[in-house]
């Protein structure tokens, strides 16, 4: 049997590094969202760790259809998730709004990164199992980019009504700890990986795709607030379909 060549050993195609590029820029989106919330730049900030979302819905996506996933790249996947979603929204919250309460905001802060890398770590082992029996239509607590859009709910408020007063800073650590204790929930959410649609369907399916991203460019802070909301009217909905697992 002949032996495969040098070349097939040590190159392949340059475009199945696009899934772990695309990770690394996240990488940086989140790291970049830090230092502008340090400057004052709050919305900048924001709209980093939103583009580190969407870059991470994209990765994965691309390497499987791309046939390159990896070891290396699901690990460097993970570490990204908990830097753009487990520190980095939490980070710009505090420098945003819990200055005048910082010892009580920094538990808040340490508590939501901390239910951010056991969500990670759940997820993480419950994937590599071979006896999970979980419905790949729910996920088992809220995932950690809905997690990290969810936190910030407060800064879209702030940002679309600029005349209203800010949220007292109690309450925002409060809100933060109840959205940590979501991610390490058993409560179950739904998964759009599964959801099908049907071909009579498909084409308002686009139409509103088309509506949701023409509304989050033109008024991006209360597209941000209504999907917030309906978010959460998943969630409440999931929970009362399916109701909350036993421990097993």
């Amino acid at each position: 049997m002949a032996k495969p060549s040098k070349q097939e050993e040590t190159e392949f195609a340059l475009i199945h590094l696009l899934p772990n590029a695309l990770t690394i820029t996240a990488i940086c989106a989140g790291l970049s969202a830090i230092r502008f919330g340090v400057q004052g730049n709050y919305v900048l900030a924001v709209q980093l760790i939103i583009a580190a979302c969407v870059l991470d819905g994209l990765d994965g996506r691309i390497a499987r259809l791309l046939s390159s996933d990896s070891k290396l790249g699901a690990e460097l996947d993970s570490l990204a998730d908990f830097l753009n979603f487990g520190v980095a929204p939490p980070l710009v919250l505090y420098f945003w709004a819990l200055q005048d309460i910082r010892s009580a905001a920094w538990i808040a802060v340490l508590f939501f990164a901390v239910c951010c890398v056991m969500r990670l770590a759940r997820f993480n082992v419950g994937g590599k199992s071979e006896t999970c029996d979980q419905d790949g239509a729910y996920f088992e607590g809220v995932p950690a980019p809905a997690g990290a859009l969810l936190v910030m709910l407060p800064m879209y408020l702030s940002f679309a009504f600029a005349d209203a007063p800010l949220l007292p800073s109690i309450l925002i650590c409060l809100y933060m700890v109840i959205i940590g204790l979501l991610l390490i929930s058993q409560i179950p959410t739904w998964s759009f990986k599964t959801t099908r649609i049907s071909r009579e369907n498909a084409k308002f399916f686009l139409i509103g795709v088309a509506v949701a991203g023409a509304a989050l460019l033109t008024f991006a802070w209360a597209t941000l607030i209504v999907l917030c909301f309906g978010y959460v009217g998943t969630v409440a909905w999931a929970w009362l379909d399916r109701g909350i697992p036993s421990d097993r």
